[in-house]
């Protein structure tokens, strides 16, 4: 049975060298449990959509939860799916530096991501926006 889980979370360290060690080990380990899925990452927060078997995914978000380079870990929506929406990413990625601002402003108060302050719907909403607007790097 596939799942669909999204979450937010808030980076510990928010160096570029540190988010980009949790896109590697991502894009390594995904593929080995077939995980796929999409990171938004911008001011500090991680927005993560993860697809999967239930357990994988499962196993993933408790990997997270107790992930040091995470804290204020939120289950904002899951889901079981019938297909994947991000089948074809072990890990893509949102570069909020280099996106039109008008589309977070599409979603909410501010033209900042914010997945704490909206709900679970809308924050995938964003992400499948987007992925339609091709906001994203890193397809493998």
């Amino acid at each position: 049975m596939l799942v669909r889980l999204l979450y937010a979370s808030r980076a510990v360290d928010p160096s570029h060298d540190a988010i980009e060690s949790i896109l590697t080990q991502s894009r390594q380990h995904n593929p080995l449990t077939g995980i796929t899925g999409i990171l938004c990452y911008g001011g500090g927060i991680f927005l993560q959509a993860i697809e999967g078997g239930r357990q994988q995914v499962s196993d993933l978000f408790g990997h997270i939860q107790k992930d040091p380079r995470h804290k204020d870990v939120a289950l904002l929506h899951y889901e079981e799916i019938s297909e994947r929406r991000f089948g074809g990413w072990t890990m893509g990625q949102v570069n909020l530096s280099k996106l039109n601002h008008s589309i977070l402003l599409k979603y909410s108060e501010r033209p900042e991501l914010d997945p704490y302050g909206v709900s679970g719907k809308v924050s995938l909403a964003l992400l499948e926006d987007l992925m339609a607007t091709a906001a994203i790097c890193g397809r493998v």
